[in-house]
């Protein structure tokens, strides 16, 4: 804020000490003290500057005191500004008159009490700054006004010449203003503008649209924005656009809504000349892709039908001509069976294809266990991964429920995505097979079964994506191209999964980065056991090779191959092995599968095996609280030993653990009969 202006004050004396005094005294009111000798002079200094109050001598040479204030009240500017007379001299009443006569407003004898003229020149210093304040205020005010005149009549004018109707109504519905243009839209003269709603112009079949969205407006507040027909008196019709927003007072109060109508008549028959526009160029390029697509597939199907026939029926002469030993037949007839099957498999898909498009693909449905299905397909294309050195990693969750489907279709499904798998990663590549369980957030409850077929392989582009499940689609339809097959199979994929009430979706990274195939299928809701399996009794007098016969054990292990290799271990011995990778898919499952024994890793990704084993010991024990552990770890001094007791393990076993070592270590602690040494 800039400081405030000074107040000046006008001394008077033909003294120059009486000047000086005056000044010593005035100096703390923080004003402009001017200093005049002489009438004259004080004239002057008038004429460039305005004072808050004038100390003037009344015995001067020349011009008195009495002359000088004479002058200063017949000038218009200084008319109105007060003089205090300062004299030596008795006042007598003649001289008081005489002073008051030309418009002073007090007079001081010298000498002058300081205290007194302190007191009085400030009264006349603060009015004067109040008169200041005043002025500016009126002058502020007075722009204002002049300014609110010129805003009026210019709003005045842009409503008059708006292109678009604006309308303004209280908050009781009554319409206060109309401008021409939306008199114009609603074929209305003033006075009916004013009378009727913009409602009521609304053609018959928005109308009963127009009133709902408009009430609805009005109850829940906003901003308010649709179009509908309008249907003018002469009949005509134009489309319009309404817009309104709710007008409020300073406080925020609502004081009624301004809208305007904007007739968008030529903008709608474009927007509808460019749709049926773009309309007749999809049509036209749908057309000309699925002419493309036909002639694609029959190509491929031309060279993928040819291909196997030319292996077989050239095997076939040099058969016919025995000419070949025994290792070159069985080569021959391998290569007309694997050429066979290869056709057998092409002519499926394209019955299945068929029996999709006339709906006749039927399935037998009954309770089917994702595991077996998924093992099967596995088993069936193990020797396709092998052929090019690809490795295939399981994490199969074996406590899953049922599933409602057609066994034979769920395996088809598992297997068509990995063989696709498998031809779209390259050699030394990797495939992963995951089945595990998918629960409800809110109640905890499993309700679907999920199969993600995770490769290494080309990726997919992502403008392909959207199409990967489309029959016929290939992501590469060229003679050139470095894959086979029909692009069948992901459309028989989806269609299959559909028929189970499932879902499908194809993720990737992008081309290069390798492929995601998700599968759900829900699961059958019921509280049984899928397998019936003992769990008290134990054969201690039995079969002494296999010793843990009947056994559940849970093994819990972040590394695939030491999972796969304790799951065989126990399997070998007659004990019914299921294994998780991490602490809370153990959790999840112990009170489904309620296992005899918990064999389990310390060192693991995110939660170790302390975490488990303190999470495990702190539940009921109907949850599984007394379960036996045994811990094994790759941690082997005394301490490690010690902590993993007192943690709550069982026993402690160092890696690389002894097969034979760890299976007489569960029999004695569940007191089982001895086992058989595996050598």
């Amino acid at each position: 804020m800039q400081p405030e202006p000074k107040v000046n004050i006008l001394l008077v004396d033909d003294k120059v000490e009486n000047l000086l005094a005056l000044e010593a005294i005035l100096e703390r009111l923080g004003a402009n003290l001017v200093r005049a000798t002489s009438g004259e002079e004080a004239l002057r200094s008038l004429l460039h500057q305005d004072f808050a109050v004038i100390l003037l001598d009344v015995q001067m040479p020349g011009m008195d005191g009495f002359e000088t204030a004479t002058l200063i009240r017949n000038r218009g500017r200084s008319r109105q500004t007060p003089i205090i007379f300062l004299t030596a001299f008795s006042t007598s009443d003649q001289m008081l008159f005489k002073g008051y006569a030309l418009g002073a407003v007090d007079y001081l004898l010298k000498p002058i009490d300081a205290n007194v003229l302190t007191s009085k020149v400030t009264v006349f210093v603060e009015l004067f700054k109040k008169t200041q304040a005043i002025q500016h205020q009126a002058a502020q005010l007075a722009a204002i006004n002049r300014e609110l005149r010129q805003s009026e009549e210019r709003f005045r004018s842009l409503s008059t010449c708006s292109p678009i109707g604006i309308f303004e109504i209280d908050t009781e519905g009554r319409c206060n203003y109309t401008n021409p243009r939306y008199q114009a839209i609603c074929g209305l003269d003033v006075t009916e503008s004013l009378e009727r709603s913009w409602l009521d112009s609304v053609h018959p079949e928005d109308k009963e649209r127009a009133i709902a969205s408009w009430s609805t407006y009005i109850y829940q507040g906003g901003d308010y924005l649709d179009e509908f027909q309008f249907q003018t008196v002469d009949g005509s019709l134009r489309w319009v656009q309404v817009r309104s927003s709710p007008m409020l007072s300073g406080n925020g109060e609502l004081l009624g809504y301004v809208g305007t109508l904007e007739d968008i008549t030529e903008r709608k028959q474009s927007e509808e000349i460019r749709a049926q526009v773009i309309r007749e160029q999809t049509a036209r390029q749908e057309a000309e892709a699925a002419n493309r697509m036909k002639d694609e597939f029959l190509a491929v199907l031309s060279h993928e039908l040819r291909t196997p026939l030319t292996s077989m029926l050239g095997w076939s002469k040099i058969l016919r001509s025995k000419k070949l030993d025994e290792k070159s037949t069985a080569k021959a007839l391998e290569a007309i069976e694997r050429n066979a099957n290869s056709q057998v498999q092409l002519i499926e898909d394209i019955l299945d294809v068929s029996r999709i498009i006339r709906g006749q693909l039927r399935l037998n449905l009954c309770p089917v266990t994702l595991v077996n299905v998924v093992e099967a397909a596995l088993e069936a294309v193990r020797p396709l991964a092998e052929a090019k050195s690809i490795k295939i990693h399981t994490l199969l969750d074996y406590t899953l429920t049922h599933v409602n489907g057609d066994a034979t279709r769920l395996q088809q499904i598992v297997w068509n995505l990995l063989t696709n798998a498998i031809k779209f990663t390259p050699k030394d590549g990797e495939v992963d097979v995951r089945l595990e369980g998918m629960y409800d957030e809110s109640t905890g409850d499993l309700t679907h079964a999920q199969i993600q077929i995770i490769d290494t392989g080309i990726g997919i582009e992502p403008e392909f994506l959207p199409k990967v499940f489309e029959r016929f689609r290939q992501a590469d339809s060229t003679t050139t191209r470095s894959h086979n097959g029909l692009g069948l199979g992901l459309a028989i994929v989806r269609h299959l999964v559909e028929l189970h009430k499932g879902t499908i979706l194809a993720e990737s990274p992008g081309v290069g980065q390798g492929a995601t195939f998700t599968a759900r299928f829900p699961v059958i809701q019921e509280n049984r056991e899928l397998q019936p399996l003992p769990t008290d009794n134990f054969p201690v007098d039995g079969d002494k090779s296999a010793p843990l016969v009947g056994l559940k054990v849970l093994i819990v292990d972040d590394e695939t191959d030491s999972r796969n290799f304790l799951a065989f271990l126990f399997e070998e011995y007659g004990a019914i092995a299921s294994t998780t990778a991490s602490v809370e898919a153990a959790l999840a499952v112990i009170g489904q599968l309620k296992p005899d024994i918990l064999i389990s890793d310390i060192g693991m990704a995110e939660q170790d095996g302390y975490t488990l084993i303190r999470k495990l010991r702190s539940l009921p024990p109907e949850e599984g609280s007394k379960i036996p552990a045994i811990a094994l770890t790759a941690y082997s001094r005394e301490e490690d030993r010690q902590q993993v007791l007192e943690a709550g393990f069982q026993h402690h076993l160092t890696k690389p653990v002894d097969p034979n070592k760890l299976i007489s270590v569960v029999a004695n602690i569940l007191k089982l009969s001895p086992p058989v040494e595996v050598s």
